[in-house]
């Protein structure tokens, strides 16, 4: 479960080592000179407006345009299957039905 603990900076890095993660803060410019200072690149970060839950901001980058690679969202369903199992749930459920519409579709195609 993630926890609740809440912030207004988030968004996606690529560590030194490659992977693509996501990131929480609550402060943009201190958080940013961190992780340049490790190394890491593709720094995407966006301040909220508001103070959220880990949750509620994965909801939020889901939805979010500059956070739609494939990477950045693998990041944060990784995340979310890891850490927020309410969510993790919705995605399932949302998977198998657009997965029974898929079939249906072929079906009445064939």
């Amino acid at each position: 479960m993630a926890t609740q603990k809440t912030f207004s900076v988030a968004g996606t890095t690529r560590h030194p080592n490659g992977t693509v993660k996501i990131r929480f803060a609550n402060d943009l410019v201190s958080r940013l000179k961190t992780l340049v200072k490790n190394g890491h690149t593709e720094i995407e970060l966006i301040e909220l407006g508001d103070e959220y839950t880990k949750a509620d901001i994965c909801q939020v980058l889901m939805q979010h345009d500059r956070f739609q690679s494939e990477e950045q969202q693998t990041a944060i369903v990784d995340f979310v299957v890891r850490n927020c199992k309410t969510i993790a749930n919705e995605l399932a459920t949302k998977a198998a039905t657009d997965e029974e519409l898929d079939v249906e579709v072929d079906l009445e195609n064939s």
